[in-house]
């Protein structure tokens, strides 16, 4: 994992404990391995709520897991047809996975609450189980911000699919939340960590008075892919191609005529195209021009690279952009539009259209964000703003703050509706979950993503 701050003045005076609520997404996971790191480092406990055969994964062995249940995107009829974007795929991902997986996992989240008794919950934004279930308990709860899209206003355009999905957030509310609850379950009404900053993601529409830019939570993570790095050629300039862990599915097309742009290239530089589903052509030929590979050591490539060509996914953005290398985009649906505008106006990449861009397009966008020095000097200005906010290091010194004003409050008096709530979903909840609610205030009303 990076490393984690040794300044004697960032130890709290008593140690706190902190639950991660993580959906089984890796990008959504790896952000909190950096502020694990960090809170262990300083004394505190921390452990995770999801599914252990996604986390655990990443976390490395010797972590605290509690289970919780839930469908995995692309499996169980969560999957998205490859065809489904805009309005549509938003509307699939809740309807068929987010919902699903909210209620779900519940149970486990108040499981895990009542055996790990946290000080506060650190619930992801689209894990909003997590957010529910913590405020019917009265537990004080941080919202992860795994993407920055609707920061911006990203659903603004769009006033019936903002109230269709308010509606179904209230509904969910009454079937594993407290029914009486004000807070939008994607924005903590306390902190909301933002693993981006302004430099990419601009001035913030919504929740700007509790969001904190704190730039990606960098880790490094568990050995577990091998790669021929003797391959490289220090020569010649690489780049990678990668559709994320969710997308190969609806990228086929996009991946052969990443293939072809590349090796018109070849001998000019070498390219890394990532297959996890093999939707390549079988066959595909390994030279010393292109490495097909399922999966890759993402970080450590990005030391590497001169450019990445991805679907505008946030993780791997920022992860880029933290490496100061610029960006060939096609975003595929969700936030991917969002960031990928974020990117183009930041000045660190080219957008491509993901469902008609060609060879010849592609290749043409690489060769610009390869040779002309504004890219990567953008890129490069990002990736310093992300450095300067803290990372880890400052999600962590919040959440210790966050901690810390729970005591106090807790300290004075209990909030008595948090009491009362969590006595009235006892049934819902392992047996002493209400002693532990009890030892916590509950949250502030009022939230978003």
């Amino acid at each position: 994992m990076s490393e984690p701050s040794r300044d004697p003045e960032a130890s709290p005076r008593a140690a706190r404990r902190f639950l991660f609520v993580v959906p089984p997404l890796v990008g959504h996971v790896n952000p909190t391995l950096g502020i694990a790191a960090e809170l262990t480092a300083r004394g505190h406990q921390v452990a995770w709520a999801g599914m252990p055969e996604v986390v655990e994964r990443l976390t490395g062995p010797g972590t605290t897991v509690h289970r919780c249940a839930g469908p995995v995107l692309g499996e169980g009829g969560a999957g998205r047809p490859p065809d489904v974007r805009g309005p549509a795929a938003l509307k699939f991902l809740w309807e068929r996975f987010l919902v699903p997986l909210a209620e779900a996992m519940a149970p486990g989240v108040a499981k895990a609450i009542a055996e790990f008794r946290p000080d506060v919950v650190i619930a992801d934004q689209q894990t909003v189980a997590g957010a529910l279930v913590a405020e019917r308990l009265g537990v004080r709860w941080a919202t992860s911000a795994t993407t920055s899209a609707e920061f911006t206003g990203a659903l603004d355009g769009m006033p019936k699919i903002d109230a269709w999905l308010d509606g179904l957030l209230h509904e969910m509310r009454g079937r594993i939340g407290d029914p009486e609850g004000t807070a939008d379950p994607r924005f903590s009404p306390d902190l909301v960590l933002a693993f981006t900053t302004e430099e990419l993601a601009g001035r913030p529409a919504r929740a700007g008075d509790r969001i904190h830019y704190v730039g990606p939570s960098i880790a490094e993570r568990p050995a577990g892919t091998d790669f021929p790095w003797e391959w490289l050629d220090p020569t010649r300039p690489a780049v990678l191609i990668t559709l994320g862990t969710a997308n190969t599915d609806a990228g086929a097309r996009f991946l052969t005529e990443c293939l072809e742009a590349v090796r018109a290239r070849a001998g000019r530089l070498q390219s890394v195209i990532v297959d996890p589903d093999d939707v390549l052509a079988p066959g595909t030929p390994h030279d010393n021009d292109i490495l097909v590979r399922r999966y890759v050591p993402q970080l450590p490539l990005l030391r590497r690279v001169n450019a990445v060509v991805c679907h505008a996914g946030h993780n791997t953005v920022c992860e880029t952009l933290w490496h100061g290398v610029p960006l060939v985009v096609a975003p595929i649906r969700d936030d991917q539009p969002v960031v990928a505008a974020q990117v183009v106006d930041a000045g660190a990449g080219i957008r491509v259209r993901f469902g008609r861009a060609r060879a010849a397009a592609i290749g043409e966008a690489l060769d610009a964000v390869l040779d002309e020095p504004r890219y990567r000097a953008a890129a490069e200005r990002v990736g310093a703003s992300f450095r300067a906010a803290g990372g880890a290091t400052a999600a962590a010194t919040h959440l210790e703050r966050l901690a810390t004003a729970g005591a106090a409050t807790h300290a004075s008096a209990v909030a008595p509706h948090a009491t009362a709530s969590a006595a009235t979903h006892a049934s819902a909840v392992a047996p002493h979950a209400t002693a532990s609610a009890a030892t916590h205030p509950t949250a502030h009303p009022e939230g978003e993503r």
